[in-house]
């Protein structure tokens, strides 16, 4: 027998021999995890990694394994979280156990692990399982993002959020919302690009103290970019590059699925630099500036939680996930109401009631405008903007419902899931305000309302989102009834649900300006 056969008979029997050796060790050390479809050795389950079918693909398994079980990332188990009960077991009676994140390289390349995305919910959705060391645990899953989300969090409420002062700043932004509508002059539009404008001048009032005219292109390109940085993470490159980080490590590569990370970072540190030069520590004037206080208090310390990188990441994070899905969700709300006119006139009836239309509504009328509050909520519910919250991580080997997770296990909680669980809501596959009306037709919460996710990883941003969702909308039905354009056939809720990335990116309305009742 020639050489050459025999070294392809000794290769093809190493690569057998490898197959087997790494289904014997993923068979034996992950014995104890759930059940769910059998992976095929270093390729684990391929079909049901692509996340944008999460909620088809996850909802069939489910129904075949129950509301917990493992898919697989190459030779690495995922286990998947499903309905109201075992998502809330997990994020909220067993917080501090998943409240780790697994190494996403996407998303910790570009700050050096010191963001770790305060955001709970972000909508990004990419799985990675990466290796443990130090830098990871005190970047996402230890002291240093729990001191970073805890200022991020009491910074904002420095600036009032879900206090009057924040109610303030977005009835202000209302004001400049419906005067853009108006200016439509109820003709066919795109409503996206004024209410992401709007979403963007109260988060750059909180973070830049400053306030954009809705036609400067500076406050355009910056959304516009924001936007195309959130969807890069479901891109087929980012992807690539969770699987194989090596890619990062190409120059010209990272350059080129972080150039909208660079833009963001390039418009973050000019205002950055600014506030160093301008601050005045008796008057912050903003976070970036509670931020430079806060690095002068720990500048003595050896590796600072608070430091100019850990500033750029928590800027740029907080500008991300402030700013899109508030303005996805405002988007589809206008939309659904067009398609629900019968709603929609309820809510404005209800609003015209309580403010005799002098005023916006606000804050301290929620109580008063139930049925509104209730249909914003369902109209969120419907929508299910990501379905699976940013993967968490558990802390520790533990046991969880009958199975042990190892340390470091991804976790996905697929929020899809307890959005429309049988057992909490009444009619789930149905458009119904009533889920959050009592029967004295009071609102009232929901449990299992987790669009923002829940438990230590929860939004850090959910009071401002809720009151930027409820303010902004109200004030917009109170002044125009949404209609679609003519020849536009109307839809029921999941069709809207089974279209709502098109519908929030290029659908157009026409903002008709209402006869207004007088006192």
């Amino acid at each position: 027998m020639e050489f050459s056969a025999i070294l392809a008979l000794l290769v093809t029997f190493l690569i057998t021999l490898h197959f087997l050796m790494s289904w014997w060790r993923q068979t034996r050390r992950y014995k104890s995890l759930p059940d769910g479809p059998t992976p095929l050795p270093f390729l684990g389950t391929p079909k049901y990694m692509n996340i944008r079918a999460a909620d088809k693909n996850y909802t069939m398994l489910s129904q075949k394994y129950g509301s917990i079980f493992t898919i697989w990332k190459l030779s690495e188990p995922v286990v998947v979280l499903c309905g109201y009960e075992t998502v809330k077991d997990a994020l909220l009676n067993h917080a501090e156990e998943f409240s780790a994140r697994p190494i996403i390289p996407t998303l910790h390349f570009p700050d050096q692990g010191y963001g770790s995305r305060l955001a709970g919910n972000s909508g990004v959705r990419i799985i990675l399982h990466g290796r443990e060391s130090t830098k990871w645990w005190r970047g996402i899953s230890g002291p240093r993002w729990r001191s970073l989300r805890r200022f991020a969090i009491s910074s904002l409420r420095n600036f009032g959020m879900g206090k009057k002062t924040m109610e303030s700043r977005v009835l202000e932004e209302a004001t400049y919302l419906t005067q853009a509508a108006a200016e439509t002059e109820g003709k066919p539009f795109n409503p996206l690009l004024i209410v992401a404008s709007a979403v963007g001048n109260i988060v750059s009032s909180v973070l830049f103290g400053e306030h954009f005219d809705y036609s400067n292109p500076k406050l355009h390109d910056l959304m516009s970019h924001t936007s195309r940085h959130i969807r890069n993470f479901s891109s087929t490159l980012h992807t690539a590059c969770n699987v194989f980080p090596l890619l990062l490590k190409l120059p010209f590569f990272a350059k080129f699925i972080f150039r909208e990370n660079a833009y963001l970072n390039n418009f973050v540190l000019k205002y950055i630099e600014e506030h160093k030069r301008t601050l005045n520590p008796e008057a912050p004037r903003d976070l970036i500036d509670y931020f430079l206080l806060k690095m002068k208090e720990v500048e003595h310390e050896e590796d600072p939680d608070f430091c100019d990188t850990s500033l750029l990441s928590v800027v740029v994070g907080l500008l991300a996930a402030g700013s899109e899905t508030t303005a996805s969700s405002l988007k589809f709300c206008l939309v659904f109401f067009a398609h629900y006119p019968d709603v929609q006139a309820k809510v404005q009836q209800e609003i015209d009631e309580v403010t005799q239309s002098l005023r916006f509504p606000g804050i301290e009328d929620r109580p008063q405008l139930a049925y509104t509050n209730a249909a914003i909520h369902e109209i969120q519910r419907v929508l299910d903007l990501a379905p699976t919250a940013l993967f968490h991580a558990v802390t520790k080997d533990m046991h969880f419902r009958g199975y042990t997770l190892p340390k470091g296990t991804i976790i996905i909680p697929f929020l899809s899931s307890v959005l429309n669980d049988p057992s909490q809501w009444e009619t789930p596959e149905q458009f119904n305000p009533g889920h959050f009306l009592d029967e004295q037709g009071q609102f009232r919460n929901r449990v299992a309302f987790m669009p923002f996710s829940a438990g230590k990883r929860v939004c850090a941003g959910e009071s401002l989102a809720r009151m930027e969702l409820f303010l902004l909308i109200s004030a917009l039905l109170q002044k125009f009834t949404f209609k679609l354009p003519p020849g536009t056939e109307r839809r029921d809720s999941k069709w809207l649900n089974a279209n709502k990335r098109d519908l929030m990116s290029y659908a157009e309305l026409c903002a008709v300006p209402r006869a207004l009742p007088t006192k």
